[in-house]
């Protein structure tokens, strides 16, 4: 229980001090709702070569979407595109896993606060708030690689 308590302390302050969020020049844009719960999110993604250099968001919602964006900030900016797309897959695992994965020091170093959000992967209505943002960031990366490989294109 006392894990549980540690991992609803790292979603609220993620909640209440959010990092990344107001939204900056970007690559690529996305706007995202989850229609269930009224949760939303616009964000944007940039690219300097295929390094994050920064995603930012505004949005609306509950304390798991919007700490979620958050901790999505922290954990892909600085990141080259394979290091963030595995990121993004074992967090992606984890929702998944309605509760079955417990996260094992392996996960936790490359999820770092994003384990926080184990809990809620035996929710399903909450996981989709919980994945917001990070099926906006693999859109908005979509985005941002098609617009890169059509700018090459012209050039060449």
């Amino acid at each position: 229980m006392k894990l549980d308590s540690m991992y609803q302390e790292v979603i609220l302050d993620h909640y209440k001090n959010p990092h990344g969020r107001g939204l900056r020049d970007g690559d690529a844009e996305v706007h995202h709702v989850n229609p269930t719960c009224g949760d939303e999110i616009t964000l944007r993604v940039k690219y300097d070569g295929t390094t994050i250099s920064d995603v930012s968001y505004e949005g609306q919602g509950c304390s798991i979407s919007q700490a979620s964006a958050s901790v999505l900030n922290d954990l892909l900016v600085g990141k080259d595109l394979a290091q963030a797309q595995r990121i993004q897959e074992t967090f992606l695992e984890l929702m998944q896993s309605k509760g079955k994965v417990e996260p094992d020091d392996a996960m936790e170093e490359v999820l770092e606060d994003a384990v926080a959000f184990a809990g809620v992967s035996k929710y399903p209505a909450r996981v989709k708030c919980a994945l917001l943002s990070w099926m906006a960031w693999k859109d908005a990366t979509a985005q941002a690689l098609e617009g890169a490989d059509a700018e090459k294109e012209t050039t060449a």
